[in-house]
């Protein structure tokens, strides 16, 4: 059988793409830098909202909406906010065939926004912490799009909060980066992300301190996955969101934002897909097992039924194939691009021994299974490979990152994986000439790889690489 992508080893961005078409996930949209999510694509990212939904509710924020046309003057009020987002800004001047009084942008973040509605809700002290959370899309104009990964229009989340005290603010913030990002990201996704601070350079605009979450991709490089800032007082001052103490004075509150994307899917694809299509953990998967009628038999598709409404009963999400007039070794393909983890595959002469075919997508094994003992032997698969993939992201992140000690030696380093070395010797004008040859710092980490307050704390290690 000719070959469906091209190998990742040979050419992994056009393995990405190949993968991104041929697994029906997205297709470039009709404006440049935009695309559009499939059925199959959009699936996973349903299931990436619920999860993470869950989690943001039990952090104890809600979800409400904000506009998607924002008055460019609101962003002109924190000046190093929309001087961060001036080059990617999407700006509106007619509507409705007339020139607007003020032009109006197309949301590319809702710090502003929101903080303008913050100031009308909080009054008192009692009113916070205010925790916010959106689900929306956001523009901003890429130069070099790539679908999932940098386009001008992308779907998210955004959290926005507003506290009393600088502490509580920072452990909220915190609190996101690891019991929802972290979680999510090492327990659904499989991924095992490096959570660090970002340098000075590398932070949000208008915030005073940027976690990050680093996952390795199958080439080496890095991927943001998702960050949590804390802003200060900035927006606060900005935009008066202020509040009355218990001891009656007026004082400006605490604000956190925090957000990841669908850039989430150009993850799950660049860390667990192979030179077969993609590899959906199966806690995430849309359809875990996907339940084939081989061919036309005695008593087959009547066996599939049964299976699928089993293993449906068992709480699996059960996909389900009869199509036997497209042949089967079509179908298989087509159901290993999409990354399903188990297929169950029904055919006459299996059946006629009991038995049915369990094969599962990320190690390719193929198993005969008595009938009886297909929904265990599903179940268990779906345990043993949900950890299988990240034990093997994990060990392919280990393998790739290199212990350096010197700034030479981390950019070398950075040709192929990641480096750590010792922010000390690193600093800022190594951070700048790393920079100039493609290597950003993507994280500054304690050495018991804790989570740093500030970049000036002693001993901080820095992870270096290249990254998307």
């Amino acid at each position: 059988m000719a070959r469906v992508l091209t190998p990742r080893a040979e050419d992994f961005p056009r393995w990405y793409q190949d993968l991104i078409a041929k697994a029906q996930l997205a297709d470039n949209g009709p404006v440049r830098g935009t695309m559009v999510i499939r059925p199959t694509g959009y699936a996973i990212w349903e299931r990436m909202q619920a999860e993470m939904d869950a989690r943001i509710k039990a952090a104890g924020a809600e979800n409400a909406y904000f506009p998607l046309f924002i008055p460019e003057s609101y962003l002109r009020r924190e000046a190093e906010h929309v001087e961060g987002f001036s080059p990617e800004l999407a700006v509106v001047t007619h509507g409705g065939g007339k020139q607007l009084a003020e032009p109006v942008v197309v949301r590319p973040t809702s710090e502003t926004v929101i903080g303008e509605f913050m100031a009308k809700w909080v009054d008192s002290y009692r009113d916070l912490p205010l925790l916010l959370n959106q689900w929306a899309n956001v523009v901003r104009w890429e130069l070099r799009p790539r679908v999932f990964l940098r386009t001008s229009e992308f779907l998210w989340q955004e959290g926005h909060t507003a506290h009393a005290d600088e502490a509580d603010a920072r452990a909220y913030a915190r609190k996101i980066l690891h019991e929802v990002y972290e979680d999510f990201m090492v327990g659904v996704l499989g991924i095992p992300v490096l959570t660090g601070l970002k340098t000075a350079r590398e932070r949000f605009a208008g915030a005073i301190r940027t976690y990050t979450l680093e996952g390795m991709m199958g080439d080496g490089k890095a991927l943001q996955m998702g960050t949590s800032h804390e802003l200060g007082q900035n927006f606060a001052k900005a935009f008066d969101i202020t509040y009355t103490s218990a001891a009656r004075t007026v004082e400006h509150a605490w604000t956190t934002s925090w957000g990841s994307s669908t850039r989430m899917l150009g993850g799950l694809i660049m860390c667990h897909g192979d030179d077969n299509g993609l590899r959906v953990p199966p806690r995430l998967a849309p359809v875990q097992a996907y339940v084939m009628v081989v061919k036309e038999g005695d008593g087959v598709t009547e066996a599939a039924v049964k299976l699928r409404d089993a293993l449906r009963d068992a709480g699996v999400r059960v996909g389900f194939d009869d199509r036997i007039d497209t042949p089967f070794g079509r179908r298989a393909v087509d159901a290993e691009l999409k990354g399903y983890p188990v297929r169950i595959e029904v055919g006459p002469r299996d059946l006629a021994a009991g038995n049915a075919v369990l094969v599962r997508r990320t190690n390719g094994s193929k198993t005969t299974v008595p009938v009886p003992d297909v929904v265990a032997a599903v179940l268990a698969a779906l345990d043993a490979d949900q950890q299988a993939l990240y034990d093997e992201a994990l060990a392919m992140r280990e393998s790739r990152t290199a212990d350096v000690e010197s700034l030479d030696d981390a950019i070398a380093a950075a040709a192929t994986g990641w480096a750590r070395v010792p922010w000390s010797v690193v600093g800022v004008e190594g951070e700048a000439k790393a920079n100039a040859q493609g290597v950003t710092v993507r994280c500054l980490r304690r050495a018991d790889g804790t989570v740093p307050d500030s970049e000036d704390e002693p001993d901080l290690v820095a992870i270096l690489a290249r990254s998307y």
